[in-house]
């Protein structure tokens, strides 16, 4: 069977690909590149008012905070800082360089540069979470207001901005259940968590970080959790329902309010996994689909950048029952200013040191702003479109499936299945998408377990057009056929990378890890400390 690639763009007979070659430097880690005396920037002196007040800073300093010998920091001019991290960058493929729809359930999207100037400003740049509140009042506004958005989105009345990312997010939610039954006397009997197998994971990994069992759900033959297995499942031991909907199958339960109502039956709370809402801004909330808490990841949806897996931002949003166990501080106004309250006595506590990511939760606000009420609806509106279309097209490519509710359009993303291919030729999901990085994109297969088999999960968002869309589809259309007429080719990919096959028995092995530099030293240069 040879695949029908005759949609897409020709040139001189030959089939229009991209053209990509990855930049390769044998980069040194930044400590090898010191030279002792070699210095980038001027340390200021000390002000003359402060010397004044307290005379030399370091004689105000007890003993045990002086260092006893200077960091160990790499010596380096500004040029040579500046060509380390531009080779550095040459040889990552990103959103900023790539068709990067293949992430999955990440969301990747455009993130507004304007947005990263107003991140850079001094007046953002040199503040400090322990300044004086009435120093920060602009940022605490700006705070407050993106609050009362969420309230808006989310249709729950009460919000948090502490968490830092989504998993720390969704903990402080389990947290919240977890102190709910515990101040009605019954966290003892209520020690068993719900959520399905294609929720995101960290709901699981979080309800267990929390002591509770946990119990999951799988689709039945339509994709959709399995209601019997819930009402199966709940019992006087139910402390709540973790569950993401769209799920990351990109289907949406349309029995969810059933679903919130059996939990609520006996006596559990159920919370909303938004950290991807990307196909339903503006068109549905938790509210209305009676949940008590929810949350949302500011660098998915709502256009922060992911940073490598950081920085991030997470939110929760919960109703009036549950405010009082909001993590310490929550932010107040009182009229005349803005200020963080501590006097929380039944908190949960701190989730983390300080209240949000600053710098994520002003270019969240700056995106929200520039869009406005429609515009987020309509962010909506392009991302399920741009999905159904490039779902359209990957189903006429021979080998790919898209597993469960056969014949009906998907929300913001979609998991599908390349088994067809792998029995036909024997190259996994993996292979494709290693191979696919030869033309600039890759893709994700998906979370662990492979409960879709030989999969890959691609999510175009509302950031791609058409015509990017389909460059994507023709590369997986090239790359499937390349299985079947030269499968040797795929197999060994990456060709056109920084390095070719890596082993994977490393990653399976902490004794190997070296997650530092010092780690680096004493693992892989075998020097002693």
């Amino acid at each position: 069977m040879s695949t029908d690639i005759s949609r897409y763009r020709f040139t001189d007979g030959k089939l229009n690909l991209r053209r990509f070659h990855q930049a390769k430097w044998d980069e040194p880690v930044i400590f090898e590149l010191s030279v002792p005396g070699q210095r980038g920037i001027l340390v200021p002196e000390v002000e003359d008012g402060i010397t004044a007040a307290v005379g030399d800073p370091l004689d105000s300093l007890p003993e045990k905070m002086r260092r006893k010998e200077p960091p160990k920091l790499p010596e380096l001019s500004q040029p040579q800082v500046l060509r380390h991290y531009v080779r550095l960058s040459q040889e990552n493929l990103g959103a900023d360089l790539n068709i990067d729809i293949g992430q999955g359930t990440c969301t990747m999207k455009y993130s507004p540069k304007i947005n990263d100037q107003l991140a850079r400003l001094p007046e953002m740049t040199e503040l400090h979470p322990w300044q004086e509140e009435d120093t920060i009042q602009g940022i605490l506004e700006i705070m407050f207001r993106f609050e009362g958005i969420l309230k808006e989105i989310s249709g729950l009345g009460y919000v948090s901005l502490q968490p830092a990312a989504g998993s720390e997010a969704i903990y402080t939610n389990v947290s919240i259940i977890r102190a709910f039954h515990e101040s009605r006397g019954e966290l003892d009997q209520r020690d068993e968590i719900i959520t399905t197998i294609f929720s995101h994971p960290s709901n699981a990994a979080c309800a267990k970080t929390a002591g509770f069992k946990v119990i999951t759900l799988y689709p039945n033959e339509d994709g959709y959790p399995d209601i019997e297995a819930l009402k199966s499942a709940v019992s006087e031991r139910t402390a709540g329902l973790l569950i993401t909907n769209p799920e990351d199958t990109g289907i949406f339960n349309p029995k969810i309010e059933e679903f919130v109502r059996i939990v609520h039956d006996v006596g559990g709370l159920c919370s909303y996994d938004q950290a991807n809402a990307n196909g339903i801004l503006g068109i549905t909330r938790a509210r209305e689909a009676g949940f008590d808490l929810c949350h949302f990841n500011l660098h998915k949806t709502f256009s922060a950048p992911h940073g490598c897996g950081g920085p991030g931002a997470g939110v929760i949003c919960v109703t009036e029952e549950l405010e009082k166990y909001r993590p310490a501080p929550v932010l107040e106004y009182d009229d005349t200013k803005y200020y963080l309250d501590f006097d929380r006595p039944d908190s949960i506590g701190k989730i983390r040191p300080f209240y949000g990511v600053a710098p994520i939760i002003l270019k969240a606000y700056a995106w929200v702003m520039s869009l406005g009420a429609a515009g987020l609806r309509e962010v909506a509106e392009i991302a399920v479109l741009n999905n159904n279309y490039l779902l359209k097209q990957m189903l006429e490519i021979p080998g790919v499936s898209a597993p469960y509710a056969q014949g009906k359009r998907r929300i913001e993303q979609v998991r599908y299945s390349w088994q067809e291919l792998t029995e036909e030729t024997g190259v996994l999901s993996e292979e494709l998408g290693i191979r696919a990085a030869d033309f600039g994109v890759h893709y994700w297969t998906s979370h662990h377990p492979f409960v879709v088999p030989e999969p890959c999960t691609l999510e175009p968002t509302e950031s791609y057009s058409k015509e990017e869309l389909d460059e994507y589809v023709s590369i997986m259309a090239h790359v499937a056929q390349e299985a079947r007429t030269d499968p040797v080719i795929v197999k060994q990919a990456p060709h056109n990378s920084t390095i070719h096959q890596i082993e994977h028995e490393p990653f399976d092995d902490p004794s190997q890890w070296a997650i530092t530099w010092r780690a680096y030293k004493k693992k892989v240069l075998g020097e002693q400390g």
